[in-house]
């Protein structure tokens, strides 16, 4: 290969077009359509055929063309009217700056694997992408003060195409990063900035890319550069491929690579929010310049370092949660935890459910949880989950107190909504509608607009859709060799007339792309009703190596051909944003029928919703929160089985059952002027409850909140005074740890009423009355530990029939007085009583510390020791088992 000397070719746009540069060079146009019709306007079908991207559009177009508009004035109003717009965006005042203080503005680092801004950016593979370009669009609209920090994939995600048996194949195109809406991180010289990474044995270089989407920057690093060698830039060819161990060398580039990079940008964040696991090495990055800049222990590291991070867990399936053998941390990380001033063990131990076991590989997941100061999952559903799956991680801890909540994912509305929809609400809702988008009040609005109009825009949509459907149809079988003469089929296939199911998501078993099939004759029955028929239009992609989830996509297709239903039932190849926003505006009902509770929450549903769609769900993830009566339908009532089959048995017959009795004729009766106002008015419902609720602004709003601006407060306050906040707190929590084997719970005395007429408590037979209080007294042996530095609680609630508290709470005991041995004190506490039933009460200690972010942080609880019950039963086991 001779020496190759590269250079870029920039478009030659004449004076009175430089606006397009900047208009094209910020994805504040993938939200706004008419920055797309202005870009359709230059020519159409070569927009298309550059797969909507505006700056390859710019360098493909005709010099001619260019020449011609720089004279048009319509097209040059148009334009000045979109840049002064995406001017006055970034400079007008935001919800932050008027609801958050702007003193000590904090900086917030998103980290995510991956991000889907939009379909010419191919650097997503799915929900999780789609959720992390949102994020970072409402983060612009709101003024959150956010960067983003990604990877630069050559090849991105794979592009899917099906064999003429239906079986899923894969191919990669290269991503043209010069002619894409990104530039280069350069240094004031004009060369581009890079930074370095140390592997086992050499050193890899990346350059950083910048996208600008609205306000807010995303930085994107690449490895494909000169003097790495062949198999490091590979590091970040393509999303999702490869082995586990490109999977570390991408992961390790995205956690502390990403860092770097920040810092090399000049850019500090205070905050750092990994997206998922896979950033997770971020965590020891900030733990490892902490100790390097400010010549701190590895522990008072992790305090300064923790208080910055938030931790966004999103998925229950093991597949999903990143794990490395041991053999492979040896490797890549045999250099890198001497830095951290910390041996072997302790530096695996901190990726491991039991840090002891030599045997357990390092969890990605566990990482960030053990270096997170707050740590969510994506619905209440998935908090729950969450919380029981990870538990362990805090001994002792009631399921519903270990520190795992949920913030409910949410969808940019603007980028999912159809142009006549987002017209529509202009009408209706008013102008600035999607920037009220949290004010449930406006949307009470839905309920003043014209039933005729508002059919009229949905039907043109489906009709948008299937249009879209028989091209792209027409396209996969000319690609499959189809002849000639069946080519006409394509143009047959959907009816606007039909109720059309859209079910488009990423093909894995548990989310049962096949359950609709599992009763062949009363599916085709519906598919070819002659009065009131149905039609179905999937999409969606397999995990290249998920066989089970490309078997599913085959059954769909020789299922389609087998009973001669391919009129009603199209399979869509290549799903992609583009694809998604055409199928959520345009289908009547959406279904969604994963196995509870294996969907952390989804967000498809959501986007249909918006776009007047009613959604059809099994109650799992948002599901549970988003679903009411008057406005969509459930699968099942949230059952578990213990028998997968029999559930989907069970599960798809319930499925028919609610179309072939409800939605079916829901849909179909029409009012004297032919319009569905059942139907309509149960989609006003639907678009009035789940609008406000689920949408990233709320979403953004409420990690700023609850996350972001605490964190951050917390951080500068534990960093400040050279560090000096968190070495003591570092201190405090190791002579916590030391003394915490000498406390114990001496003995416990329960009084009704209490006072001078109090009485006793019969520990044979406990029996108290509503109204009456239980008063506690607690001698607590606390050695050398203060009794400000313990909260000791009585932990009461219903018990089970195990004897077990559930959905219990704590009351504050107070300390009363020094007992007379030394280190010893009594505590006094009352709990209420308010209602029958069997209860149960236990005295619990815990750490207590003005700056620890949860009482559970140190991971230490005590509880008094099992009591005698009142027959005695106990202690006669105790016996039993002794003898």
């Amino acid at each position: 290969m001779p020496g190759v000397r590269s250079f870029a070719v920039l478009p030659a746009l004449p004076e009175p077009l430089r606006d397009l540069e900047l208009i094209a060079g910020n994805m504040f146009w993938s939200w706004n359509r008419e920055y797309v019709e202005l870009f359709k306007r230059i020519d159409c079908n070569l927009w298309n055929a550059c797969g909507h991207n505006p700056v390859k559009l710019l360098g493909t177009v005709s010099q001619a063309r260019l020449e011609a508009l720089a004279e048009n004035e319509g097209f040059l109003g148009e334009l000045r009217g979109a840049a002064e717009k995406l001017r006055s965006y970034v400079e007008r005042p935001t919800w932050y700056e008027k609801v958050c203080s702007s003193n000590n503005e904090p900086l917030i680092a998103y980290f995510s694997a991956e991000f889907g801004v939009h379909e010419c950016l191919r650097i997503y593979a799915g929900g999780l992408g789609i959720l992390a370009g949102d994020h970072l669009k409402s983060a612009s609209d709101l003024g959150i003060p956010l960067v983003g920090v990604g990877l630069m994939y050559q090849k991105g995600y794979f592009r899917q195409y099906l064999n003429i048996d239906g079986w899923q194949q894969e191919v990669y195109h290269e991503n043209d990063f010069y002619n894409m809406p990104i530039e280069l991180v350069r240094k004031e010289s004009g060369r581009a900035l890079r930074i370095s990474v140390e592997y086992p044995g050499r050193c890899v270089v990346a350059q950083i890319w910048r996208v600008s989407v609205g306000r807010v920057k995303l930085y994107l690093l690449d490895t494909n550069v000169r003097g790495n060698s062949s198999g490091d830039r590979m590091i970040t060819s393509s999303l999702y491929g490869g082995d586990r161990e490109l999977r570390i060398r991408q992961e390790i580039m995205l956690g502390i690579g990403g860092l770097k990079a920040l810092s090399a940008m000049g850019i500090n964040p205070t905050v750092c929010h990994m997206n998922e696991g896979h950033a997770a090495f971020m965590a020891l990055e900030r733990v490892r310049d902490l100790r390097a800049s400010k010549n701190m222990t590895f522990d008072e590291a992790v305090e300064a370092a923790r208080a910055g991070n938030v931790f966004t867990i999103h998925t229950p399936v093991k597949a999903g949660l990143d794990e490395f053998s041991v053999e492979l941390m040896d490797k890549y990380f045999g250099h890198y935890f001497p830095n951290l001033g910390i041996n072997r063990s302790r530096f695996l131990g901190l990726g491991r459910m039991l840090p002891d076991d030599e045997n357990e590989a390092f969890k990605m997941p566990v990482l960030a949880l053990r270096l997170s100061s707050y740590v969510n999952g994506v619905s209440r559903l998935h908090g729950e989950i969450s919380r029981g799956m990870w538990g362990s991680l805090w001994p002792g801890v009631p399921t519903d107190e270990v520190p795992i909540t949920s913030i409910t994912n949410g969808i940019h509305i603007k980028t999912w909504i159809s142009d006549e929809m987002n017209k529509l609400y202009e009408r209706y809702l008013g102008p600035r509608w999607a920037d009220e988008a949290l004010d449930r009040s406006v949307w009470d609005n839905v309920e003043q607009i014209s039933d005729a109009e508002f059919w009229q825009i949905h039907q043109r949509c489906k009709e948008q859709l299937i249009a879209f459907a028989r091209s792209r149809l027409k396209a996969q079988m000319q690609r499959r060799g189809t002849y000639h003469t069946e080519l006409n089929h394509a143009d047959e296939v959907l009816d606007p007339g039909v109720l059309t199911i859209g079910f488009a998501r990423r093909f894995v078993s548990y989310k049962r792309g096949n359950l609709l099939l599992k009763d062949p004759q009363r599916l085709v029955k519906l598919l070819t009703d002659p009065q009131r028929p149905v039609q179905i239009v999937f999409a969606g992609k397999a995990h290249p190596k998920d066989n089970q989830g490309k078997d599913i996509i085959r059954d769909i297709i020789h299922f389609a051909r087998q009973y001669n239903v391919r009129r009603r039932i199209v399979f869509l190849e290549n799903y992609d944003i583009d694809m998604a926003r055409i199928l959520v505006r345009g289908v009547d009902i959406w279904l969604n029928n994963p196995r509870r509770p294996m969907e952390a929450s989804g967000t498809s549903g959501m986007k249909a919703a918006m776009n007047g769609v009613l959604n059809m769900s099994t109650l799992d993830g948002w599901w549970c929160e988003g679903y009411t009566p008057e406005g969509g339908w459930v699968i099942g009532d949230g059952e578990d089985y213990d028998n997968s089959d029999y559930q989907d048995m069970v599960e798809s017959q319930a499925i028919y059952n609610m179309l072939e009795n409800e939605a079916i004729p829901l849909f179909y009766t029409r009012s004297a002027d032919n319009l569905p106002r059942g139907w309509i008015n149960r989609v006003k419902n639907s678009i009035k409850w789940i609008a406000p609720r689920f949408n990233t602004h709320r979403m953004v709003a409420e990690y700023t909140r609850r996350f972001y601006n605490p964190s951050a407060a917390r951080y500068r306050y534990l960093t400040a005074e050279a560090m000096a906040r968190a070495r003591a707190f570092s201190k405090w929590k190791s002579e916590i740890r030391q003394a915490w084997p000498e406390i114990a719970v001496k003995d416990v005395v329960m009084e009704i009423n209490g006072g001078e007429g109090g009485e006793q408590l019969d520990p044979r037979q406990p029996q108290l009355k509503v109204g009456s209080t239980l008063n506690v007294r607690a001698l607590i042996k606390l050695g050398s530990v203060r009794p400000e530095d313990v909260s000791v609680e009585l932990y009461h609630g219903p018990v089970d029939i195990w004897g077990n508290i559930r959905e219990g709470a704590s009351v504050r005991m107070g300390c009363e007085r020094a007992a007379e041995a030394q280190g010893e004190y009594w505590f006094v506490g009352a709990m209420p009583c308010t209602r029958t039933g069997q209860h149960g009460v236990a005295v619990r200690l815990l750490p207590m510390h003005s700056d620890l972010t949860n009482p559970h942080e140190l991971g230490l609880i005590l509880w008094e020791k099992p009591v005698e019950t009142q027959n005695g039963e106990l202690a006669e086991c105790e016996e039993a088992f002794q003898g």
